[in-house]
C-alpha cells in the first residue's frame, strides 16, 4: 500500500480536539490514547503487586516470623492475587495492545463502540481503587486469598464486600471490551480483509472476546451470591446456614479456568506477530493458529473442575476433566510447533521482542507440561495445595502472559510512542529475568514435590535453603524488570525517532507514520493478500 505524504499528518498525541489539557485524555474516545492510560494504570498496579509478591518472598526467608504476622501476610497474597490477576495480566494485552492495535490491523478508524471504549476505562479504574481502598476498612486488608472460597469470605471479620464489589465492577470492564471488540472485527474490517486475511493478534483477540462476553456473567453472579450471603444471611454457600460450598468453587472455576486463556490467547497471538517479522517468513500454518486460538476458547470452558480433584466429586467427573485437561493442551502444542517451524531455515533477527519469544516458549512449555502433571488424577493427589501449583501457575501467568507483555510492549514502543529504547540495554535485561525467574520459581517445583504447602506463612526448616534461593531469585528477576522499565522511559523522554516501520512488519500497523495520525489512515487501505506475506508461497 503507498504512504501518504507523511508530513500532513498530527500525531494523535498533538492532534486538538473539543478537550485542552488532561481533559483531552480523560474524556477522549481515542482507542489509542485509551489503551495508553490503561497502560499507565496497569503498570502502577503491577509495580504495587510486584512489591507486594517481594515482601511476601522476604518473609519466607526463615521459618517463624521474619518482617510479618500470619494475619498480615494472608492480606499480602490476597492483594497479590488479586491486582495481579484481576488488575494486570487478565486485561493487560487486550485493552491495552487490543485497543491501541486492533483498529489499526484491520485497516479501521477506531472501535466500533469509542465511548463505551472509554466507559470501560473508568469502570477499570474504579474497580482498582475500590481494590486498593479495601486496604483501609474495618478489619484491615482482606484475607481470604484471591479465589474468595468459602467458607472464608463468609466468616472472616474483614470487609470483604468491597473488594468483591471491585472484582464485579472489573468484569463489566471486561464484557464491554469483550463486545465492543466482536463488533469492530465483524463489522469495520478493511475492505478484502476476510477472516483469513485478519492478522493472527486480531485473532486471538477474538477469541478472548467470546471468552470475555460468555464467562464473565458467571463469576459476577457468584459476586453478588456471596455479597446477599453476607449481608442477608441466606444459605447459598455456607454449610453452616444450609448451603454448599462446594458450588462455590464450581461457579468460581466456571469462570476462572476461561479466563486463564483471556490472559495467555492474546499473549500466544502477539507471539504470532512476532516470529514471522524477526524471521522474515511468512508464517507457517496460519489457519491452524487461527482455528487452535478458537479451540483452546472452546475446550477451555470445560475443564474447571481439574482445580477440584481433590474436592470430593465423583469418580466420573474427575477422569472426565482429567482427559479434558489434557486435550486443550493439544492446540496449544500445536502453536509452539507452527512458530517453531516458522523459525525454521527463516532469515532471524535476534531483536529484543524475539528474544522475549524465545524466553516464553521456554517457560510456557514448562509451565504447560507440568500442567499435565496436575491434570492426571494420581500426582494431583500428592501435589494438590502445594508450592508446585504456585510454580506451575507463575510459569503459566508470568512465565507466558507478562513475558509477552513486556515482548509486545519492545515491539510495538515505537509505534505507540514514536521512539526507540536501547536495544543494548534491554537485550542484558533478558538474561537477568530469565537467571532470577527460574531461581525464583523452579525451587517452588521441588518444594511442593518435597510436600510444602502452599499459602503457609511458616515452614519446616528443611524447606529453609530453597526458600532462600526463591527469595534472591525475586530480588535478580525485579532488578531485570526495573532495569527494562527505566530503559523504554529514558527511551520515552529522549531515544532517537522512531522509523515508521523499523522492524520489517508486514501487517497495516507499519504502514502508519509513529505515531499514527488521530484517524490512522487518511485512506482505508484495499487488502489484497495475508497480513504476513514475505515474498514467495504465500499461506493458502
Amino acid at each position: 500500500m503507498e504512504n501518504a505524504d507523511t508530513a500532513s499528518y498530527v500525531d494523535f498525541y498533538h492532534a486538538e480536539g473539543k478537550h485542552k489539557g488532561i481533559l483531552s485524555w480523560l474524556l477522549t474516545t481515542d482507542h489509542k490514547r485509551i489503551g495508553l492510560m490503561y497502560m499507565c494504570s496497569m503498570m502502577t498496579f503491577m509495580l504495587i503487586g510486584m512489591t507486594l509478591g517481594v515482601l511476601m518472598k522476604i518473609e519466607m526467608l526463615t521459618p517463624g516470623k521474619t518482617i510479618v504476622s500470619a494475619q498480615t501476610y494472608n492480606a499480602m497474597f490476597t492483594l497479590h492475587g488479586l491486582i495481579m490477576i484481576f488488575l494486570f495480566i487478565i486485561p493487560g494485552l487486550p485493552a491495552i495492545f487490543g485497543n491501541f492495535m486492533l483498529p489499526l490491523q484491520i485497516g479501521a478508524r477506531d472501535v466500533a463502540f469509542p465511548r463505551l471504549n472509554l466507559l470501560s476505562w473508568y469502570f477499570y479504574m474504579t474497580g482498582g481503587i475500590f481494590a486498593i481502598l479495601s486496604l483501609f476498612l474495618r478489619g484491615g486488608p482482606i484475607d481470604t486469598g484471591w479465589t474468595f472460597y468459602i467458607p472464608y469470605s463468609i466468616r472472616t471479620g474483614t470487609d470483604v464486600i468491597l473488594p468483591l464489589l471491585a472484582a464485579f465492577i472489573l468484569g463489566f470492564s471486561s464484557i464491554i471490551t469483550g463486545i465492543n471488540f466482536v463488533t469492530t472485527i465483524h463489522r469495520m474490517r478493511a475492505p478484502g480483509m476476510g477472516f483469513f486475511k485478519m492478522p493472527l493478534f486480531v485473532w486471538s483477540l477474538y477469541a478472548t472476546a467470546w471468552i470475555q462476553i460468555i464467562a464473565t456473567p458467571i463469576i459476577g453472579i457468584t459476586i453478588i451470591l456471596v455479597i446477599i450471603e453476607r449481608l442477608f444471611q441466606m444459605g447459598i454457600f455456607d454449610p453452616a446456614l444450609g448451603g454448599d460450598p462446594l458450588l462455590f468453587q464450581h461457579l468460581f472455576w466456571i469462570y476462572s479456568h476461561p479466563a486463564v486463556y483471556i490472559m495467555i490467547l492474546p499473549a500466544m497471538g502477539a507471539v504470532s506477530e512476532i516470529i514471522p517479522t524477526f524471521a522474515k517468513r511468512t508464517i507457517f500454518g496460519y489457519k491452524a493458529i487461527a482455528y487452535s486460538s478458537l479451540a483452546i476458547a472452546f475446550i477451555g470452558y470445560f475443564v474447571w473442575a481439574h482445580h477440584m480433584f481433590t474436592s470430593g466429586i465423583s469418580e466420573t467427573s474427575r477422569f472426565i476433566f482429567s482427559l479434558l485437561t489434557f486435550l486443550v493442551a493439544i492446540p496449544s502444542g500445536v502453536k509452539v510447533f507452527n512458530w517453531v517451524a516458522t523459525l525454521y531455515k527463516g532469515s532471524i533477527t535476534p531483536g529484543v521482542p524475539l528474544l522475549f519469544v524465545m524466553l516464553f516458549v521456554f517457560l510456557f512449555s514448562i509451565g504447560g507440561l507440568t500442567g499435565l502433571v496436575l491434570g492426571s488424577l494420581a500426582t494431583n493427589a500428592h501435589l494438590h495445595d502445594t508450592y508446585f501449583v504456585v510454580a506451575h501457575f507463575h510459569y503459566v501467568m508470568f512465565g507466558g502472559t507478562v513475558m509477552i507483555f513486556f515482548g509486545a510492549l519492545h515491539y510495538w514502543f515505537p509505534k505507540m510512542f514514536g521512539k526507540m529504547y536501547n536495544e543494548k540495554i534491554a537485550k542484558w535485561t533478558i538474561p537477568v529475568i530469565f537467571v532470577g525467574f527460574n531461581m525464583l520459581y523452579f525451587t517452588m517445583f521441588i518444594l511442593g514435590y518435597e510436600g510444602m504447602p502452599r499459602r503457609y506463612w511458616d515452614y519446616l526448616p528443611k524447606y529453609q535453603t530453597l526458600h532462600v534461593i526463591s527469595t534472591v531469585g525475586s530480588w535478580i528477576l525485579v532488578t531485570g524488570i526495573i532495569i527494562m522499565l527505566v530503559n523504554l522511559i529514558n527511551g520515552l523522554r529522549k531515544g532517537p525517532k522512531a522509523p515508521m516501520n523499523p522492524w520489517g512488519g508486514k501487517t497495516l500497523e507499519w504502514t502508519v507514520p509513529s505515531p499514527p495520525p488521530v484517524y490512522n489512515f487518511e485512506e482505508i487501505p484495499v487488502i489484497t493478500h495475508g497480513p504476513y506475506y514475505y515474498g514467495g508461497e504465500e499461506e493458502k
